[in-house]
């Protein structure tokens, strides 16, 4: 078997479909970014399928952050395209960007919430940049979203005072509060033990299917994945082994995905 047979199976991406249908919110086509000279992005091919969750599984170093990156325009592709709800992000002014942002929820690996800020005021602060709402519907939006993660009761409480799950759940209220059509989660199981992953897991389905729109939960943790994914792409040295609908991913002939999907030592990746 050569690396061929089982690293890129690009022919068999659901790529297809109109983009203006609405099938697709995420189009990324050809994507190349090298850092410090080393590609980490290497032609990479994978759409999003609209209003479900979508799982980008990954080893550790693949590229998983830098395709994030790339979608939100805080890094951009050295060559392809990223088309995000029909606007290509690349070729996008930094207004049009900023606007296509505003519509884009992100739950960072440690929450990022800011130390000096309340619980509330962490939740409350992307309202206070970029809308017109007063304190009193900040306040009714801060205070829904705190109550949809279970933080009703934390509102005034430091970051400092939250467990690492509880960061996470408010990172989520505050990658919530703009009533996004994306939501982006990098790592979100990261240093939560299996319950609490599970868990979380859990209040992302629950919150998906109140909210909608398209999910993306970008991990290794294979746990994860079975447990919400409803469609996987897996991602492997820059770009896509194989990607399609979660009964399909698990069932895959494929010697790669068989082998990551199981845990298994035996198949063609390796400790290198």
């Amino acid at each position: 078997m050569t690396p061929d047979d089982f690293q890129y199976h690009t022919d068999d991406l659901e790529l297809s479909g109109d983009p203006d249908a609405g099938d697709w919110s995420i189009r990324c086509t050809e994507v190349y970014k090298r850092l410090g000279g080393v590609p980490v992005l290497n032609g990479l091919n994978v759409a999003f399928p609209d209003d479900m969750i979508t799982v980008v599984l990954g080893p550790s170093g693949t590229g998983k952050s830098v395709l994030i990156k790339n979608m939100i325009g805080l890094m951009f592709p050295d060559s392809g395209d990223i088309v995000v709800r029909g606007q290509s992000v690349p070729s996008l002014t930094m207004p049009q960007l900023l606007a296509l942002r505003r519509k884009i929820g992100v739950l960072f690996q440690d929450g990022a919430l800011f130390g000096s800020m309340s619980v509330f005021d962490n939740v409350a602060f992307p309202l206070r940049q970029h809308t017109d709402l007063s304190e009193v519907q900040i306040a009714e939006r801060v205070s829904q979203r705190l109550a949809d993660v279970g933080l009703a009761d934390a509102m005034d409480d430091a970051p400092s005072q939250l467990s690492g799950g509880m960061r996470k759940r408010a990172g989520f209220a505050r990658a919530l509060v703009m009533e996004p059509d994306i939501v982006i989660f990098d790592e979100p199981d990261s240093g939560l033990d299996p319950v609490r992953t599970a868990l979380l897991c859990d209040l992302i389905q629950e919150m998906h299917a109140i909210h909608r729109g398209t999910y993306i939960v970008v991990t290794h943790n294979i746990a994860s994945a079975r447990q919400i994914g409803e469609y996987i792409a897996l991602l492997w040295r820059g770009r896509i082994v194989e990607a399609g609908d979660a009964e399909r991913m698990f069932s895959s002939a494929n010697p790669f995905v068989r082998q990551f999907l199981s845990g298994a030592a035996e198949g063609p990746l390796t400790m290198d």
